[in-house]
């Protein structure tokens, strides 16, 4: 009889609040050697859906369920409903569980935030491990390092863990991407060193906001959004992005967004090209660390029988910080006593640990270049990610795959290609089934669609897609339809012209929102 091939190793890599061009092998003047690489080996695919903000996403990712039946329905407060209680429930298993039920060492890096709030104002209130606050080793992972809320400093995160002891940035020059990217390294020393497959989730916080990158990465990009900016930007990656076979030639680029001012208007084109630099710049050394994990599998041997994808947890965020009141609950000085100054103060220069600043809402529209809106709303903007796939074994011919797929799709894909049946209880209770479809078929080179309707519901802000067809609605407003085959863009709404069509498509979405215990936004907290 054959051998049986052995079990593939598996890296999931997630990028947070990073655009859907921002990457080279989607359109991007970014350098992202390693992730082209990666596309240049394997497989792109250019529909895959996330659920439009971080904790959904991870909620979504984890489990293979929608976020509503993982607990985070929205973020994670604690809203007094199971669906939107702001932390994992005991009634899904995420991979890990999965995972290591079957044999696998399980292995986390980087950002968690699905297991309740943390406010980095008040140490004493944390309480990791404790009721509605579970953490990574709780929910299956062996080993952890990585910060357990949703956003900070890149020189100085709070709320950090290393597997269940809470600590303190160590060393000189500490910088929180190279930290996950080198602490994941070692996990996977460890796990090799054990003779075990392994299952690593890579969640890195970079590009999220603050703007906080390293020099030499800064000076790599200063400089080069001066010419024509945002405007420039959106047209050149949308062309770079039809040339590679990422987007159809039908699609037209969606008009600037009507809060961005054209460039050349801009009073301080200096300080917005830096903006754009320091973001680069974060996407950058997230590349450099993806180097460092690929030449870690190829030193061990490990390179060929190991599957690794990469995609972003929403699209690109267009939100003001200061403005929209978001940093009120972070620190206001560094560990050493220096003021941090918060917001986006045209003359501060980003990127050191004394600024917390976004790179705001007219660079976030050419993030998402060709699409419209952000994180948040579930036009494409908010919901469409790069995915890169790359597994030497079982991808043989690299390809661009269009077909529509979802986040809820990776848990099964990976269960899958472990040969790990999906338990039908845990701890003791019953686990829900998977929403999502295994991809396995695809990266094996044969033809997939996917069977299944696909739906979001985000504050308000929902959507459904069948095949080419998207409805979606960005609230308070109304439903609008789009053909995707002709018109991802979602430039020329189409329900007036098939009424019959959109109609369907809103029962199908009411059926599945009392389905998963969807509520009325704003959400009213349960008494």
């Amino acid at each position: 009889m054959p051998d049986t091939p052995p079990r593939p190793n598996i890296i999931l890599i997630l990028a947070d609040d990073m655009g859907y061009s921002d990457i080279g092998c989607f359109g991007a003047e970014i350098r992202t050697p390693n992730l082209d690489s990666m596309a240049e080996r394997g497989i792109r695919f250019t529909q895959m859906y996330n659920g439009a903000r971080c904790c959904p996403t991870r909620a979504s990712l984890l489990t293979g369920l929608y976020a509503h039946q993982a607990g985070v329905g929205h973020m994670v407060g604690n809203h007094g409903y199971p669906e939107y209680q702001g932390y994992l429930r005991d009634d899904c298993v995420t991979i890990a569980e999965a995972l290591r039920l079957g044999g696998y060492r399980t292995l986390m890096s980087g950002k968690w935030h699905v297991g309740g709030s943390y406010n980095a104002m008040d140490p004493g209130s944390w309480d990791p491990g404790g009721p509605g606050h579970p953490t990574p080793r709780q929910r299956g992972f062996d080993r952890y390092y990585g910060t357990l809320d949703g956003a900070g400093s890149f020189f100085h995160p709070h709320a950090l863990l290393r597997d269940d002891t809470v600590i303190h940035p160590e060393g000189e020059g500490y910088y929180y991407t190279d930290r996950i990217t080198a602490e994941a390294c070692q996990m996977i020393d460890g796990a090799h060193a054990e003779g075990r497959p392994f299952f690593l989730f890579l969640s890195y916080t970079a590009p999220h906001w603050p703007l906080h990158a390293l020099p030499e990465d800064i000076a790599k990009y200063e400089g080069r959004y001066r010419r024509g900016g945002w405007d420039a930007l959106r047209a050149s990656r949308h062309e770079s992005a039809k040339g590679l076979g990422i987007l159809s030639d039908r699609w037209e680029i969606t008009p600037r967004d009507e809060g961005a001012p054209a460039w050349e208007d801009v009073p301080d084109p200096d300080w917005e090209d830096l903006r754009m630099a320091v973001y680069a710049a974060q996407v950058d050394r997230m590349d450099q660390g993806i180097g460092q994990v690929l030449a870690k599998l190829r030193a061990l041997g490990l390179e060929e029988n190991t599957l690794v994808m990469f995609l972003s947890d929403n699209g690109g965020c267009a939100e003001l910080l200061r403005e929209d009141g978001h940093v009120q609950r972070y620190a206001t000085q560094t560990p050493d006593g220096q003021p941090i100054r918060v917001g986006n103060l045209s003359g501060v220069r980003p990127g050191g640990p004394d600024t917390f600043m976004s790179y705001d809402l007219p660079w976030a529209n050419a993030s998402n270049s060709p699409f419209r809106l952000y994180k948040h709303w579930v036009h494409e903007g908010g919901i469409a990610t790069p995915l890169v796939v790359q597994w030497p074994a079982t991808i043989r011919q690299p390809a661009i795959l269009h077909a529509p797929c979802h986040i809820i799709d990776l848990m099964p894909t990976f269960l899958e290609a472990a040969g790990v049946a999906q338990p039908a209880e845990y701890g003791g209770r019953a686990v829900q089934p998977l929403e999502g479809e295994s991809l396995l078929p695809a990266l094996r080179g044969e033809p997939w669609q996917r069977e299944g309707v696909l739906f979001w519901e985000h504050e308000g802000n929902l959507a459904v897609r069948d095949g080419d067809w998207k409805l979606v609605r960005k609230y308070p407003g109304d439903w609008e339809l789009y053909n995707m085959a002709e018109d991802r863009t979602e430039l020329h709404d189409l329900r007036a012209a098939d009424p019959g069509r959109a109609e369907r498509m809103m029962r199908w979405y009411g059926e599945w929102a009392a389905r998963i215990g969807v509520r009325d936004w704003p959400l009213a907290p349960r008494r």
